[in-house]
């Protein structure tokens, strides 16, 4: 059962996403400097079966990062995709951790766009990954 948690201030819910990232959700948004940062309670549902945040749900919230912070300096209509991502686990997320997402964007290009995210609880860095998007062909 999804306990209610309340976000810290400045975060309001985060009210789209396709059919896979709302299973994460609530998900929770700030904007910070020209930056929107991604936050959630990590949920016994997105625990693993020691109690930790799941290395799938981890990812999915970083992936989102990346979009949301892509996209804020791209035309309306444009779409991009992920073309690679890769991360490291560093410590654990717990049931309860207030988790966030960081993203810095080094270059968003015609077509390729690149960055890197750092998904903390405090200041305690738990995965570190950086993605490639492409914007793909119009169909």
């Amino acid at each position: 059962m999804t306990k209610t948690y309340v976000a810290p201030a400045g975060f309001a819910l985060v009210e789209r996403g396709g059919p896979f990232f709302t299973q994460i959700a609530p998900v929770y948004q700030r904007r910070l400097e020209g930056r929107v940062i991604l936050g959630l309670h990590v949920d016994p549902k997105h625990a693993n079966s020691h109690g930790n945040a799941h290395g799938g749900m981890l990812m999915t919230l970083a992936d989102g990062a990346f979009y949301d912070n892509i996209m804020l300096e791209r035309e309306a209509g444009d779409r991009i995709v992920t073309a690679n991502m890769s991360a490291d686990f560093l410590s654990a997320a717990r049931v309860g951790d207030w988790l966030e997402a960081h993203v810095t964007v080094h270059r968003r290009g015609k077509l390729l766009s690149f960055a890197d995210c750092l998904l903390k609880v405090g200041e305690r860095v738990v995965l570190r990954a950086n993605a490639t998007f492409v914007k793909p062909p119009s169909s």
